[in-house]
Formats: structure tokens, C-alpha cells, sequence
């Protein structure tokens, strides 16, 4: 497998622990989202992801972008060790959460948008950080064990903490959100989330390596 990876790309980074966690080996390629205007804007990434956006993966023939469903296939070509409980419910709450991250958060401060913002960025991505998080934390004190759902890590889990990275990189005030910073404590304490780390990857640059 190849992914197409970004160090900072909260998106990409869902993927490399997923990678990680079933022990998945891959070549990765880095598609730089700042210089020479943004790498993923080249004909030749065109032509990779229509979308001009990591990550991508070149897997068993095929091309798949978009983080959760290539989590999805991952887990259905490689379903040890599950990221989908086998309880519908459960399942569903997992899903609930990952869509709540990938859809309702991410992509309101992702690069894209906070151009748009100019000045503006740090402020609106706060903004919506913290709406996003206060009906999260709401969310897990329903469903939370250790981690997200229960106490086996999930998609849901992948999504939770590149997207504490990005609030903290906003300097949002993680006070009001308990659960939130309980799970992703434990769950930086897992060697997946520590190697698929952006301070951990080909591209990060020297002063932000761990």
C-alpha cells in the first residue's frame, strides 16, 4: 500500500493509526498542503484525488480517499483487531461519533477554510472547536468506558484525537471537556497513536519532531 499523507493532516492521521493498529505496513508519500501553494493542487494528485485532499490510498488495486471509508475497507479486509464493535448499538454510537468529528468539526477548520477566514482563522476555529466539542463531551458521558465506546478503541478513537491535536493547536480551553481529555490521554498512551503521531512522521519538519 501507498498513502498519500500530509504530517499535520488530522484526516491522514486517522489513517496511519488505523494502518498501525492492524499492523499494516505501507510506503508513504507526502503531499505537502503549504508549499509551492499546496501540493495536493498538482495535475498529477489531480489525478489521484479529485477532491485535492489527503489522505489517499493506493491499496489492492484501487485508489480510495476520504479517511472513514478507508478505514472501513480496512476493516473489512482486515478485521483484527476490530475498530467496529460487533454490538449494533455500539457499532451505531461508534459511527455517531466519527461523523460528529469528520463532518461536524474537521472539515469547519480544516486549511481550505481557514483561508477564506484570513484574519479571522484562529477565532473561528475556536468557535467551532468548541461547539463541536461541548455537545461531544455531552455524547461521551453516555457512551465512554476507557475509550471512546466502551473500552475497546474504535474509529471513533481515531477520529478523537488528531482532532484534540488541532484544538490545542488553537489553543482552545480544554477545561470543560473531562472525558474528552481523559480518553485522549489513554489513548496517546498507545504505541499506534504514538508511531502514527505527526511528530513521529518522514515529513515532519526538525523543529516540530519529537
Amino acid at each position: 500500500p501507498i498513502l498519500y499523507s500530509y504530517f499535520r493532516s488530522s484526516c491522514s492521521w486517522r489513517v496511519r493509526i488505523a494502518l498501525a493498529l492492524k499492523g499494516i505496513s505501507y510506503d508513504l508519500v507526502p503531499v505537502n498542503l503549504i508549499k509551492d501553494g499546496g501540493q495536493q493542487f498538482s495535475a498529477e494528485f489531480k489525478a489521484l484525488n479529485p477532491m485535492q485532499q489527503v489522505p489517499a490510498l493506493k491499496i489492492d488495486g484501487i485508489t480510495l480517499s476520504q479517511s472513514l471509508a478507508i478505514i472501513n475497507y480496512l476493516e473489512e479486509t482486515h478485521p483484527n483487531p476490530r475498530l467496529l464493535p460487533q454490538d449494533p448499538k455500539k457499532r451505531a454510537q461508534v459511527r455517531m461519533i466519527a461523523d460528529h468529528i469528520a463532518s461536524g468539526i474537521q472539515p469547519l477548520q480544516n486549511l481550505s477554510v481557514l483561508k477564506q477566514m484570513g484574519e479571522k482563522k484562529m477565532e473561528w476555529a475556536q468557535s467551532c472547536i468548541t461547539s463541536g466539542f461541548q455537545a461531544l463531551e455531552q455524547i461521551l458521558q453516555h457512551t465512554a468506558g476507557r475509550y471512546c465506546v466502551g473500552d475497546e478503541v474504535s474509529m471513533a478513537d481515531l477520529c478523537l484525537v488528531p482532532q484534540v491535536a488541532n484544538a490545542e493547536r488553537f489553543k482552545v480551553d480544554m477545561g470543560p471537556y473531562p472525558t474528552i481529555t481523559r480518553i485522549n490521554k489513554a489513548l496517546l498512551e498507545l504505541e499506534a497513536f504514538k508511531i502514527s503521531h505527526p511528530s513521529r512522521q518522514p515529513d515532519t519538519p526538525a523543529e516540530l519532531r519529537a
